[in-house]
């Protein structure tokens, strides 16, 4: 499975933002443990490493972008992207340009506390919260061939 992640579910976790943080921080640590193929915007990754250098400091925010560049395969926006973003029915145009990169990347869902704001995304949004869940599921197993 891959999944594209929005920028709040990161904060959620550097910022230890209740209730949100324990299931954000678990989806990372699946991403961290390779149960799951990630994607970051590569927008999010400056906005993330500005917000935490200001926070705790250039060395944290080097460290965490560092632990996220392991982690997560990240997703550039080009002209293309930007023209997708614009067709989409998504009201903002950062949410836009996430949904047109998780599409683009082939990504299965879009990881986000913002559902609603995705619900034009060619992608499927879920929370946190619904994405655990979904990861808990057994996988759909093909049974074969019927015999008759």
């Amino acid at each position: 499975m891959k999944a594209a992640v929005d920028l709040n579910v990161l904060l959620d976790v550097i910022q230890h933002r209740q209730p949100h943080y324990q299931d954000s921080a678990q989806v990372l640590s699946r991403i961290r443990n390779g149960e799951v193929a990630a994607v970051l915007p590569s927008h999010a990754v400056t906005t993330f490493h500005y917000l935490l250098a200001k926070a705790a400091g250039a060395k944290t925010a080097d460290q965490k972008v560092d632990w996220l560049l392991t982690h997560f395969d990240i997703a550039v926006a080009d002209k293309t992207i930007f023209r997708r973003a614009r067709q989409l029915a998504i009201a903002d145009f950062e949410d836009g340009v996430v949904a047109a990169l998780a599409e683009a990347t082939k990504c299965d869902y879009v990881v986000t506390r913002n559902v609603a704001d995705f619900a034009g995304s060619p992608v499927p949004p879920l929370t946190p919260t619904d994405f655990l869940e979904l990861l808990q599921e057994p996988p759909d197993e093909d049974p074969g061939p019927s015999e008759t």
